[in-house]
């Protein structure tokens, strides 16, 4: 969109790029910018691989949701199951490995949802968020030091969840308003058979 000219006015241009971190998966970064008005600027940013998140549907109508440790916030949050993309793969396929590799489950179908940017501001991160339906369950395939609780919510739980300040989790509110809008036919989904990984 920045490419349209009706944006030009708020467009900035980099004029130079420096790395600041090279970690494991992320990558931070310092561009010097020039401003729409000519002015220069500095956007300290973090590079992100990208990512996806899973809506998935019980056949009872929940959804399935992990508990999980999470570091930098020193909690732990209800989370919709998500990882982040491995070099060239494609987020259906992403969605489906960490599916499997969270919560033990597979899906029949997938239907695509949206793609969202987390944290615009400072990092480079899209999520895309895939439904899943037609669950059929199995043994998880946690990696190595990771802890993850499955539990099954219904869209009225979380709600009240979400009203009272303690869904914090961004992806999930999302993924929350996704399935309500769905589910009262406004935000329709094409569902697609599922892949097959190994």
């Amino acid at each position: 969109m920045s490419d349209d000219i009706a944006d030009r006015h708020l467009v900035e241009r980099a004029l130079a790029s420096e790395a600041l971190l090279e970690g494991g998966f992320l990558h931070v970064r310092r561009d010097t910018v020039e401003l729409p008005d000519g002015a220069q600027a500095t956007r300290e940013y973090i590079r992100h691989p990208g990512a996806v998140a899973v809506i998935p549907l019980l056949d009872d109508g929940r959804l399935l949701l992990e508990r999980q440790w999470r570091h930098p916030v020193g909690r732990v949050l209800l989370e919709l199951p998500a990882g982040k993309l491995d070099p060239g793969e494609g987020a259906l396929a992403c969605a489906v490995r960490e599916l499997r590799e969270e919560t033990g489950y597979t899906a029949r179908e997938w239907a695509f949802a949206a793609r969202v940017h987390s944290a615009c501001a400072y990092s480079t991160e899209a999520i895309e968020l895939w439904f899943a339906r037609g669950l059929q369950p199995g043994p998880q395939r946690l990696d190595e030091g990771e802890f993850i609780e499955t539990v099954a919510c219904s869209a009225d739980e979380l709600d009240a969840l979400a009203a009272r300040g303690e869904l914090t989790d961004a992806k999930t509110l999302i993924g929350l308003l996704w399935f309500q809008r769905w589910h009262a036919g406004r935000w329709p989904l094409q569902w697609e058979r599922a892949v097959t990984i190994a």
